[in-house]
């Protein structure tokens, strides 16, 4: 009886039923108004008339069109309202400002060497134009990668980590989506308040929908005792609002700016395996040592919204090391360059020989189903490793519509039979890799705020292609026999759902 008293009194049960009550009274006033009087049921079909002229006309993926167009005609009252809601972007106004702005302050603390671009175009001339991009546009410049680590697992990254940790002297910050209770968390948490009583400041900033409901209420704000700084990105509110939808699904551990990690490891013990959850859990990431490094301080910088970058810049680089060029970037949501799904489509179309992808989630839009389907009519290898233990029914039930597709394109996919994948990477030809937190699918693409690295050349390519290779071994081939012999009830599921695909 305790359990069901603290489960309906809980703050996230609380959350739940508030946006319930609000969406229930917002279907009943609508439902109310539209048959009571004429004239509002009138407009409402108008402005839906308008919308949908609109959207048909907007430079939006056609992918994203779709979904809204059918569920105008679905549910035409509602869905109307709620593309108004989403597209006018009232909750996200003013962080979009704050962050240009930022932005635009901190560009010079990244400055572009023209010669490193240079070096680049003589050894891979395929893939200046890539690294031009990020430069211009994304504002990350290029590095020669002088260390550099890949992790095939969690736990290998999890005790670097610690190790790296340990040796802070000026600042650590960690960044990430997740930050659960559990084994992981407290071992960090430990050398974290260890190092924050010698002087080190420690900051964190965690997402306010992925951390939020794991962790108890004030929870964060009681470190403050052991000096440690805790900010929350876009906490969830109880409310009906698009802001809900910006994520910060980034992964970083920054120490003295001097060493970064990344990859699809967040801190909760499923992804070191301490924990089961969906089998065994396959993840990826990756460390950089040098000057790379402070492109990630950076970037954690402008989000916790910091105006005196300055005073955290490393004093002394002595790393001597050269194994190819790195470049790291980031992707927000605040504007319609979308970094991230460029970085892959490039890579895709740029590939001789092959085109490894590891992801969770497969949910790719028009323009990469048809950059791989053509990269394979072309005779490279495209190869997409995706979970077999899914931990979203849905996701996973989405992806299988997209298996049908790609393999009608020579596309090969296989699932990873062990478990859950929650790698996110892509490597070509020997020759270049990213690792990171971006995954085949919109809301990476084109709601979350996502990082990642580029590497040209060296052993970081080498040792994504291993892995992937490595991987293989423990996966199932997926045909379009498989596709064919699905119950029926699931291939029904997989096309609906592949509908509202970019709304997922």
């Amino acid at each position: 009886m305790r359990k069901i008293i603290r489960l309906l009194f809980n703050r996230n049960t609380l959350f739940v039923i508030l946006l319930l009550i609000q969406i229930i009274v917002l279907v009943v006033t609508i439902l109310f108004l539209s048959q009571h009087y004429l004239l509002v049921y009138s407009l409402l079909v108008a402005m839906n008339f308008v919308l949908m002229l609109c959207i048909l006309n907007s430079p939006e993926n056609p992918s994203y069109k779709l979904p809204w167009l059918a569920a105008m005609l679905i549910v035409p009252l509602f869905a109307g309202l709620t593309y108004l809601l989403v597209k006018t972007d009232v909750g996200q106004r003013n962080l979009k400002k704050q962050y240009s702005q930022r932005l635009q302050e901190t560009r010079p603390f990244l400055p572009h060497h023209a010669g490193m671009q240079t070096a680049l175009q003589q050894k891979f001339p395929e893939y200046a134009g890539l690294a031009q991009y990020l430069t211009a546009f994304a504002g990350y410049p290029l590095y020669r990668n002088r260390i550099a680590d890949y992790f095939p697992e969690g736990e290998g990254m999890f005790e670097s980590m610690k190790n790296e940790i340990r040796k802070a002297r000026k600042y650590i910050f960690l960044e990430f989506f997740i930050i659960a209770h559990g084994h992981m968390w407290e071992e960090i948490l430990k050398l974290l308040k260890e190092r924050a009583s010698h002087g080190v400041t420690v900051r964190i900033l965690y997402d306010g929908f992925g951390t939020q409901f794991l962790m108890p209420s004030g929870y964060f704000e009681s470190l403050a005792e052991f000096g440690i700084e805790c900010r929350v990105f876009n906490r969830f509110k109880p409310f009906l609002s698009s802001s809900q939808n910006t994520r910060d699904h980034r992964k970083l551990l920054i120490i003295d700016g001097l060493t970064a990690f990344t990859g699809g490891i967040n801190i909760a013990d499923e992804y070191i395996n301490q924990k089961l959850r969906f089998g065994y859990w396959k993840d990826g990431g990756m460390m950089c040592r040098g000057e790379s490094a402070w492109s990630f301080t950076v970037m954690f910088l402008q989000l916790w919204d910091e105006i005196n970058l300055e005073q955290f810049r490393p004093e002394h680089l002595d790393f001597t090391e050269n194994d190819g060029w790195i470049q790291p970037f980031c992707d927000s949501p605040t504007d319609r360059e979308y970094v991230g799904r460029n970085v892959y489509l490039d890579i895709i179309s740029q590939a001789k020989k092959y085109v490894y992808i590891m992801t969770p989630y497969l949910m790719p839009d028009n323009e990469l189903i048809t950059a791989l389907g053509l990269a394979s009519r072309k005779g490279i290898d495209v190869r997409i490793m995706t979970p077999h233990i899914p931990d979203k029914w849905y996701a996973y039930s989405t992806a299988w519509s997209y298996y049908r597709e790609l393999l009608g394109e020579c596309v090969r996919i296989f699932e990873y039979t062990p478990g859950f994948i929650h790698a996110k990477n892509i490597c070509a030809d020997d020759n270049i890799s990213v690792v990171g937190t971006i995954n085949l699918d919109y809301r990476s693409f084109y709601l979350h705020f996502e990082c990642a690295s580029v590497f040209y050349g060296g052993h970081m390519v080498q040792k994504v292609r291993d892995d992937f290779q490595q991987s293989l071994k423990h996966c199932t081939e997926i045909t379009l026999k498989d596709c064919q012999e699905r119950p029926l009830g699931k291939r029904i599921s997989s096309f609906i759902l592949r509908i509202f695909a970019p709304l997922l």
